[in-house]
């Protein structure tokens, strides 16, 4: 495993994530979270709360690019990353939009936002990180048989 670049994937990854996140809370799907703002935090409150957040991102994306590393195939590595961040996305729909949506008074709308935004972005996540990791050539000729 070449975690040199499973260091500077997370990274890559998180920077863009800190972008796209940006863009869609802020600017595509800004309408639809004003209309659910009874049950968001004030702008004051989320503020004071992001470095906490971004930091837990950070380890997020550690761990997403380290279980990339540990279950590439060695085929495309792109396609790869895109069908790991689906399936990712699938995981955190499963765990954490869904339950969202049960325990706060947001919206369908909110839900089903949530739920392709997060697909979407984890593919993207996904692909960035299959880009960018490639295990460690000095361990390459080590590797069994298949």
């Amino acid at each position: 495993m070449n975690f040199p670049r499973i260091a500077l994937a997370a990274v890559a990854a998180w920077i863009v994530s800190l972008t796209v996140g940006y863009f869609i809370n802020d600017f595509v799907l800004a309408d639809l979270m004003a209309a659910n703002q009874p049950a968001m935090r004030s702008e004051a409150e989320l503020a004071s709360r992001l470095p906490v957040g971004f930091v837990f991102l950070l380890l997020g994306f550690f761990a997403f690019a380290y279980a990339f590393a540990k279950g590439y195939e060695g085929t495309n590595a792109i396609a790869e990353g895109v069908r790991f961040g689906v399936l990712t996305g699938l995981v955190v729909l499963g765990f954490a939009n869904v339950w969202q949506w049960v325990m706060y008074p947001v919206t369908n709308g909110v839900l089903f936002a949530s739920v392709v935004s997060s697909i979407v972005q984890m593919a993207l996540y996904g692909a960035i990180v299959g880009a960018i990791y490639r295990p460690d050539s000095r361990l390459a000729g080590n590797l069994p048989a298949l």
